[in-house]
């Protein structure tokens, strides 16, 4: 019997799936449960292939434009958020919808509108084309809010231009990458408002500290998630910056180059906040089938958030 190849797994805690997600996932079951199929879903409700194909499976159709569902049919919106002309259209055509957004991006809708009456102009720190930022943008008139995706953005910016400004961020940056944006917007404009409270959510940064803690002991580290998620994207990022070159993002466990992990002594896995632990569970059993394997878990952080389901959801 050949002997097995010898690897340490480092897994750190926390991962996968946040609060945000978790409520947006039971809310299509819990709605499918209620009206059954089919429900639509207003883009992709979190950023996740396995996810998607699961809902898709019990009845779910995704779809990115109103248009594409029939006039009174159940609609959800995706935890990303979407702009209020989204709400007027689906009123218009008389779509009862729910409203799956995460509840941490709600927060800066509303800090967004708050900061608009008070008549601030408002820097968006954040990536073009996310939902959540097309989303965020859309909750007030385009001319009150700027978009910022790097610190050379900042260099096009006419300080005489304005008088009162904020700022606001994604949810799901990088921490670092934000903060050196966030610095350079305070040097320009030295009285700019910012949120009482950081706007980047708490996973989004549980995650990124958990994927620094083992990144300078790891030979190789995957992420699981996917090409479309901004956490994800910033979790690889994250994973180099911190001391792991060789960090990847996969989707599933056929993504792994298994010959290369055999050149690897310490193996990192994490994933993102959309990520189903299943899909870590399958990553750690094909390494017990291939290699003797020891696992050191390291924990930077007790998640014990949840957030509440819609009251008509309540009543299935």
């Amino acid at each position: 019997m050949k002997t097995k190849l010898k690897k340490i797994l480092y897994l750190p805690q926390p991962r996968g799936f946040c609060a945000g997600v978790d409520r947006a996932i039971n809310i299509v079951e819990l709605s499918l449960k209620k009206y059954g199929a089919p429900i639509y879903v207003r883009h992709e409700i979190v950023h996740n292939p396995w996810v998607i194909k699961d809902l898709e499976a019990k009845g779910v159709i995704f779809i990115e434009d109103l248009k594409d569902a029939p006039e009174g049919s159940n609609v959800i919106f995706s935890a990303h958020g979407i702009p209020k002309k989204i709400l007027k259209e689906a009123e218009k055509r008389n779509m009862p919808y729910i409203d799956a957004t995460c509840p941490l991006v709600i927060k800066v809708h509303n800090e967004a509108k708050r900061l608009y009456k008070e008549g601030a102009h408002i820097f968006l720190i954040g990536h073009e084309g996310h939902p959540e930022v097309i989303g965020t943008m859309g909750q007030i008139p385009q001319n009150a809010i700027t978009l910022i995706q790097k610190k050379d953005d900042i260099n096009k910016i006419k300080k005489s231009s304005y008088d009162k400004v904020a700022l606001i961020t994604q949810t799901t940056l990088s921490v670092d990458d934000t903060k050196e944006i966030i610095d350079k917007l305070k040097k320009l404009f030295p009285n700019i408002i910012q949120p009482p409270k950081e706007d980047i959510c708490y996973a989004t940064t549980n995650r990124q500290m958990a994927i620094k803690s083992i990144a300078k002991d790891c030979d190789i580290i995957y992420v699981i998630g996917a090409k479309n998620s901004s956490n994800s994207l910033r979790l690889v990022e994250v994973g180099k910056k911190s001391g792991c070159k060789k960090t990847f993002l996969i989707s599933n466990t056929s993504q792994v180059d298994w010959e290369e992990i055999k050149k690897q002594n310490k193996i990192g896995l994490t994933a993102s906040a959309s990520a189903p632990d299943l899909l870590i569970q399958e990553f750690i059993q094909e390494m017990q089938d291939r290699f003797e394997l020891k696992i050191n878990n390291i924990s930077v952080a007790n998640e014990n958030i949840t957030f509440k389901i819609p009251k008509i959801l309540n009543e299935c």
